[in-house]
């Protein structure tokens, strides 16, 4: 006998996802027993405030290698990448306007660089490898080291992908970096809590990432800002209170940064296990799905290489069939066609796009991203809805033929 599964099934984590139980209980008492603003210097309402905001500030820093002055707090990885790349070419345009990055970025990367663009600097888009090959979606460093020029500012490369889950070779790309001199940015939005994300090892001096990736709440980010060797100087995006070491004007979100803060010890406890257990099922969804389904074809890079791909990430086409009339048919299974933050454009997924995958099978793509809270049950049951669905889809247009 099937067990029974509570619908809807949720398997958009790489888009948002649920927040903890137990980061919500962290963040209650910010809301109406410490609600002070961490501004305030004069009494302790204030004192308590700053104190949990120190606390999370270390604790999120001990978690990526960092120093607590190395922590700047923001309203989620958009507002971090924006600092991180307008801080810098803002900063540093009379030493050059050439930035280098690379095609399948997150749009909160690739729409600061069109502005950038639109204001005279020269940006190079590096390629990927194509979908026939095992590391598809991998940047080649060589290509990194080829592109680099006497007026190039910065490099900015996303560590793991939120479309096809593709972990870059971030450490190798830091060594071509520093041994050049130039920054690296990195948006490590769908990396931090996921895999081990180190800074030092990384090489980076810039890192973007966000609370709602996490099980943390949304509304809360971070940016990493190096302080040792060298020092990194941004040039601000929002002026005011000078909060921030005055990067980031604004009053602080004390109970964002505590669910933060709690949400990223919770990941980097579990991370292990879970990793093991996310891909299990992650595998296992995939296999249903190819047994029961003919022409399915996977995106990205081989599911067997660790190093290469998210565990938590599944990313098909399904041949034949249209990847928003799918998730249309599907209403008790909440998946992604892409990334969230271009479901309102109808354009074809950029990121398969720069994989060679042609318009039919970008259109006939989903992403499928599990989560903490997913289970075996939950698999079996998006594997039989996703095979009736294609099959249902795939009747109709052969009956419409």
């Amino acid at each position: 006998m099937a067990a029974i599964v509570n619908t809807p099934v949720y398997m958009d984590n790489q888009a948002t996802t649920r927040v903890d139980p137990r980061v919500v209980d962290a963040m209650l008492p910010f809301f109406d027993e410490k609600y002070g603003n961490a501004g305030s210097t004069s009494h302790v309402f204030g004192w308590d405030a700053k104190d949990a905001v120190d606390a999370a500030r270390e604790t999120i820093a001990r978690s990526i290698g960092a120093t607590r002055r190395e922590i700047i707090f923001t309203s989620g990885a958009t507002e971090s990448n924006n600092l991180a790349i307008r801080g810098v070419c803002d900063r540093t345009r009379r030493k050059g306007n050439h930035i280098i990055s690379v095609a399948t970025e997150h749009k909160a990367v690739l729409d600061p660089l069109a502005k950038l663009q639109k204001r005279g600097f020269d940006i190079t888009l590096l390629p990927v490898r194509q979908n026939d090959e095992l590391d598809a979606g991998v940047v080649d460093i060589q290509h990194v080291a080829d592109a680099i020029r006497d007026d190039t500012v910065l490099v900015s490369v996303m560590l793991a992908n939120n479309e096809i889950g593709v972990i870059q070779p971030l450490a190798d790309i830091g060594c071509v970096c520093k041994q050049q001199g130039i920054l690296l940015h990195c948006d490590a939005t769908q990396a931090v809590g996921k895999m081990t994300v180190d800074v030092e090892h990384l090489q980076v001096d810039l890192m973007s990432f966000s609370g709602h990736k996490v099980y943390g709440p949304k509304g809360i980010g971070a940016l990493y800002v190096r302080r040792r060797a060298p020092s990194v100087r941004l040039e601000s995006q929002i002026d005011g209170g000078r909060q921030e070491s005055g990067l980031r004007s604004g009053t602080l979100n004390v109970p964002g940064i505590v669910g933060l803060a709690r949400a990223i010890q919770l990941c980097t406890d579990e991370m292990p296990a879970e990793g093991e257990r996310l891909r299990c099922l992650r595998d296992r969804l995939f296999e249903g799905v190819s047994s029961r389904i003919k022409g399915v074809e996977l995106n990205g890079p081989a599911l067997d290489d660790l190093d290469l791909r998210l565990s938590s990430n599944l990313n098909c086409s399904f041949a034949g069939v249209d990847g928003e009339a799918l998730m249309m048919s599907m209403r008790d299974l909440a998946v992604s066609s892409g990334s969230a933050c271009t479901s309102a454009d109808p354009a074809p997924s950029h990121v398969l796009r720069a994989l060679r995958l042609n318009d039919d099978l970008t259109r006939a793509s989903l992403r499928f991203s599990l989560g903490r809270f997913n289970t075996v049950e939950e698999v079996d049951f998006a594997v039989e809805t996703v095979a009736e669905a294609v099959e249902r889809l795939r009747s109709l247009s052969c009956s419409v033929g």
